[in-house]
């Protein structure tokens, strides 16, 4: 049954699920849900960890089956790549812009780009378990089982983060591409990424991705481009070593986001770990990782304001931002007491989750009385219901119950048109970007049957 709000037509509870569960079911390759049909043909990293949440709701052996092949395509040195590429190459840059082929690294038989993006994985395998061990006893054996299998690839997951991007004195995990973030265009990377001079020698190139949108102002611009596609180069010209590519990247950033998803993963992955009967030293290991993180992410706050900030490795300088990372602490903990009630009360105030313009009451992506705030570009303002997700299920994980049931009733109300976008534009709730995006239609899917 649909409603009509105004002139936006709404989905109820029922309707919206079955259609989410469509877009699942019509974008499954088989092997692989496919981002979107559209703008992005193949699989990204951390969409696949999210896809795989609302596939256990209707196929716990799917839900495996999609980290399985995310998994499948892992660097022998740890690092899970942040695409996997299908035979489709209607999608810039492919494989061969990256170049990654001849990279030692990479697995055979398998062809990926040569950078990483948020470690989510370890929230969804938690959460695969947990949806699993409410449905049937065969369900349960399914997904402890898958997690017994998997815990090793993640644990080497982590250890690749720690060991080559955990390094200097603000202790933040480091990004060598404003990619690595999953918040491409973000105003977070302006100052960075201004830093990033392409050489007269960066290749030619045509986009396609402006092409799929029915307003090409929603995606990045051609100037973007060419600094993203100048740090590929740079990347390969290193030969995708992680350490070189450290040392020679001109964006590298302490990103507090991924700071704070990696030590709340790292701490879930290590709760998994003691479940299944993972090794006591690596356990460890991942909990002494999860407290160096969180701790980073503690550091980075502003001391006038509480808010998160990235760090500038090139510079040696604060970035500070008015962007939905800012509360990146809140994921993980680690705040003192004031210092966190301060965040929250932001979070809930007039900038941001309680601005009296939002049609649905969740952050955008950065604060709508922000002077980078724009509605309708990609990161750089509109709301975007993974990240309402994400938030929501650290809340619930922290006892925060009233705002993870805030948010997740929130995030319904967003979707609820059922054209399941990649994101919104927040004072209307038009979709924009691709629609029928998977992993919209996954965290949709799994509010909803977690009512």
């Amino acid at each position: 049954m649909t409603t009509a709000a105004g002139n936006r037509t709404t989905h109820r509870a029922a309707s919206l699920a079955a259609r989410a569960a469509m877009v699942l079911r019509d974008n499954d390759t088989g092997t692989l849900v496919t981002a979107s049909p559209r703008l992005y043909p193949h699989m990204w990293s951390w969409d696949a960890a999210f896809i795989s949440i609302g596939l256990a709701h209707l196929d716990v052996g799917r839900a495996a089956a999609e980290l399985d092949t995310l998994l499948s395509a892992q660097w022998c040195d740890g690092m899970i790549p942040h695409i996997v590429f299908t035979g489709d190459d209607d999608y810039f840059p492919g494989p061969d812009r990256w170049g990654t082929d001849d990279a030692p690294q990479r697995p055979a038989g398998v062809r990926t780009s040569g950078i990483c993006q948020p470690p989510v994985h370890a929230i969804a395998l938690r959460r695969i378990v947990d949806t699993a061990r409410r449905t049937s006893g065969t369900d349960t054996r399914v997904a402890e089982d898958f997690a017994r299998r998997v815990w090793e690839p993640l644990h080497h997951w982590h250890r690749w983060i720690a060991r080559h991007r955990m390094s200097g004195d603000h202790g933040l995990v480091t990004i060598v591409h404003g990619w690595e973030s999953g918040m491409d265009n973000s105003p977070r990377w302006d100052v960075p990424y201004a830093g990033v001079r392409p050489g007269p020698d960066l290749p030619p190139y045509v986009r396609l991705d402006v092409l799929k949108v029915d307003d090409p102002g929603q995606r990045p611009s051609d100037d973007e481009y060419d600094r993203y596609l100048w740090l590929i180069e740079q990347m390969r010209r290193a030969d995708y070593n992680p350490d070189e590519i450290v040392e020679t990247s001109a964006f590298l950033v302490g990103d507090v986001f991924v700071t704070a998803v990696f030590a709340l993963a790292s701490e879930t992955l290590a709760d998994l770990g003691e479940e299944i009967g993972a090794p006591a030293t690596e356990i460890a290991e991942l909990r002494t990782w999860a407290e160096r993180t969180r701790a980073a992410a503690a550091r980075s706050c502003h001391p006038d304001t509480g808010m998160a900030r990235d760090f500038d490795v090139r510079t040696g300088t604060w970035l500070d931002t008015e962007s939905i990372a800012a509360f990146s602490p809140l994921l993980c903990g680690g705040l003192p007491a004031d210092t966190e009630q301060r965040l929250i009360d932001t979070l809930d105030g007039p900038s941001w989750s309680a601005h009296p313009d939002l049609l649905a009451a969740v952050p955008p992506s950065v604060s709508p009385r922000s002077e980078d705030f724009d509605p309708k570009l990609y990161w750089r303002g509109p709301q975007w219901p993974v990240v309402t997700w994400l938030f929501g299920w650290a809340f619930g994980r922290r006892g925060w119950e009233r705002h993870a049931s805030e948010f997740r009733a929130q995030g319904v109300h967003l979707a609820s048109d059922g054209s399941f976008g990649e994101y919104y534009e927040p004072f209307t709730a038009a979709p924009l970007g691709s629609a029928n995006q998977s992993w919209t239609a996954a965290v949709v899917l799994d509010w909803l049957c977690s009512v």
